[in-house]
């Protein structure tokens, strides 16, 4: 069953975020296109805005099974120390098979970056596909800028208001996204903001059943409390095909946002 309902916006449910991600493990990386185009971005990204940036001590938040890590380290082979950070305290085990001998370098934190101490300060400070599940992202970005140095930089991406706008339009769930401006103004608070762009990405499935299958294997179906019934799902599957069919399929919408920005 798929966990769904029907007030909006939702408050992320940490323990079943994690929950969620941990049963979807094996199964994100087959899935995670989006995602991993996002990681891809906004690495892209940093290295435009910062050319000769060369990280020592990097924080990774949310780093799931090390799409983002993996990539990281590849533009950034002479970090000293990485960080790592994720609910799901079983990824540390999948990230360091991952990524090989640059397994030395990691230091892995199994919780909620919201409520964990952290223990260092920082060059970069990064997240990818993450940050839309905190409860209070401007605290968030207050602690966040005490533990970066002042010349050091906050890269992230997070999915903005018309993310997965076809489930919330038919199911009438989904969370309180931002927009791109209301998303600065969070942030611009601590930080000068160096780049702010956003993106749609649309997926093709061939089927609704599909897309509720896309979104149960990357552990994106964690915002719900009730399952649905048989019934439920047959008039999901029937509404989605009426109003989002296409040639190709029926579609489904990402809607990455990305910023990089200093301390203030």
């Amino acid at each position: 069953m798929y966990d769904v309902t029907r007030s909006l916006p939702m408050i992320p449910d940490k323990q079943r975020i994690r929950l969620r991600f941990e049963q979807a493990a094996a199964t994100y990386e087959q899935q995670a296109t989006v995602q991993s185009r996002v990681a891809n971005r906004l690495l892209d990204l940093l290295a435009e805005t910062a050319s000769s940036f060369n990280p020592a001590d990097v924080l990774e938040i949310g780093c799931c099974t090390g799409l983002l890590t993996e990539k990281t380290l590849s533009r950034f082979p002479e970090i000293d120390h990485f960080t790592l950070c994720d609910l799901v305290a079983s990824f540390e085990q999948r990230v360091c098979r991952r990524i090989g001998t640059h397994v030395e370098k990691i230091t892995f934190l199994a919780g909620d970056i919201e409520a964990l101490s952290l223990p260092d300060r920082y060059d970069l400070i990064l997240s990818s596909s993450t940050l839309h599940w905190v409860h209070d992202l401007p605290g968030l970005c207050d602690k966040l800028h005490r533990h970066l140095y002042p010349e050091g930089l906050f890269a992230f991406s997070l999915y903005g208001k018309e993310n997965l706008h076809e489930i919330r339009e038919i199911a009438g769930m989904g969370l309180a996204y931002r927009n791109l401006e209301q998303l600065q103004t969070v942030v611009g608070e601590r930080f000068q903001i160096l780049v702010a762009e956003e993106a749609r990405e649309t997926l093709w499935y061939p089927t609704p059943i599909a897309v509720l299958q896309h979104l149960r294997a990357t552990g994106v179906n964690s915002i719900g409390q009730q399952a649905w019934t048989r019934r439920q799902v047959a008039d999901f599957a029937a509404r989605y095909q009426e109003r989002f069919a296409g040639e190709q399929g029926v579609r489904l919408t990402y809607h990455p946002m990305f910023i990089v920005a200093r301390p203030r």
